[in-house]
């Protein structure tokens, strides 16, 4: 059987990630000075403008959204007044107000604790049930083996090609590349009838759009794209002489950024995650501080199968939790191995539940979340980073000895 697979990438200068990265870049700030902090800041950006909105509370913290906004543009790149959008002269307009104290209520104390007795408050098994979920919703995490980093290979690719091109931009390797950039890849996978087993598996598009400078030809570009970023950052294993390429298929590309396109914060939740492989429960995540499940539950989940997978449990996995408003405990948790287990799906979900805890509380503490770490996330994916401290793999051993053990 013959299956195409594609996934795209964005560059920290693509205008949507550009305000992500503002959103981000403000959360860290927040947090940098008031770790309790509860942030949910969304960005705008429009040719010349640049507009931060949401809600912020905040006992201790003191921030200069202005002057975060304005370094953060600056160091994505635009810093020259003819783009349209720059560090310097572009309006930075602030509304933000604090966190509903609706919401507050059922954030700060959840369902559990407030029906708990003083007694049952003291005891260390319940300490993790303080704080609510910050909002209902399903998040998934996912895992699969066919990479080194346990993504999947299309978007595992695409998002090479756009460090690639950020790289080649920032470093001067290559003067006539601007911030903006696109990248897609196909990949065409023959596996066995069983439907599991890969057999071969190539590339077989590869789509690149960058921002340039007037005076480049587009053959240039397509030269330099060709040799200095597919082929370096594509293993020769997965290229073939059919495989095509799509160098700036639209022609000319000067115009770029928020002067080309509107951003907005969490309109890449696609590119963030696993490149459309498996569902999203529809949550963004720059912007928001951990106790927004969208967020932590999300990387939660992802530290969930990326251990599955690396302890051999499955060669795929799928994470699903759910939430409702104010409640510590997820209301659901399903995991799915797509028929790769080396155990049912139910008893991988019991396994899971006997060696992680979902309760945002328990998220945050297990993780550290608390810190300034997201402005990091908010181009190239989410996952598949070492860096971050949801891609450990420190459950591998206690999950290989449940399933030797027979429980």
């Amino acid at each position: 059987m013959r299956k195409y697979y594609t996934s795209e990438s964005v560059s920290e200068g693509h205008p949507d990630k550009l305000a992500d990265f503002i959103s981000d870049s403000i959360l860290d700030e927040f947090l940098r000075q008031e770790p309790s902090s509860r942030v949910a800041v969304e960005t705008l950006l429009t040719t010349g403008m640049a507009v931060v909105a949401g809600e912020v509370t905040a006992q201790t913290a003191h921030v200069d959204v202005q002057r975060v906004v304005r370094e953060a543009v600056k160091t994505v790149g635009y810093t020259r007044a003819h783009y349209g959008f720059d560090a310097e002269y572009s309006a930075v307009l602030v509304a933000l107000h604090e966190q509903s104290p609706d919401i507050a209520g059922g954030v700060n104390f959840s369902e559990e604790w407030r029906n708990m007795s003083e007694a049952e408050r003291q005891d260390k098994a319940n300490a993790h049930s303080m704080i609510g979920a910050g909002d209902q919703g399903l998040m998934f995490g996912y895992a699969t083996d066919e990479t080194p980093e346990l993504m999947p290979l299309p978007v595992s690719l695409a998002h090479k090609i756009t460090r690639r091109l950020a790289h080649l931009r920032k470093s001067g390797e290559v003067e006539y590349l601007r911030p903006d950039a696109k990248a897609q890849v196909t990949v065409v996978r023959d596996t066995a009838e069983d439907g599991h087993t890969t057999q071969d598996i190539w590339v077989d598009t590869v789509v690149i759009s960058t921002q340039h400078s007037e005076e480049v030809s587009q053959q240039q570009i397509h030269d330099d794209m060709e040799r200095q970023v597919i082929r370096e950052v594509i293993p020769e294993q997965y290229l073939r002489p059919e495989t095509k390429y799509f160098i700036n298929p639209s022609g000319k590309f000067v115009i770029g950024g928020p002067h080309g396109d509107t951003g907005l914060t969490g309109r890449k939740i696609i590119v963030d995650t696993y490149g459309g492989a498996v569902p999203h429960g529809g949550g963004a995540f720059s912007g928001k501080d951990p106790t927004k499940v969208d967020r932590s539950a999300a990387y939660y989940a992802r530290y969930i199968a990326k251990n599955l997978v690396a302890a051999g449990l499955a060669q795929r996995a799928l994470v699903e939790v759910a939430y409702a408003i104010g409640r510590a405990h997820p209301v659901s948790l399903r995991v799915d191995s797509y028929g790769t287990g080396k155990v049912s799906d139910e008893q991988l979900a019991n396994i899971v539940l006997r060696h992680f805890d979902a309760r945002p509380q328990a998220i945050i503490a297990e993780l550290d979340l608390l810190r300034p770490i997201y402005a990091l996330t908010a181009a190239y994916g989410h996952f598949g980073r070492i860096e971050f401290p949801w891609e450990r793999l420190d459950k591998v051993e206690a999950l290989q000895a449940e399933v030797k053990s027979g429980k």
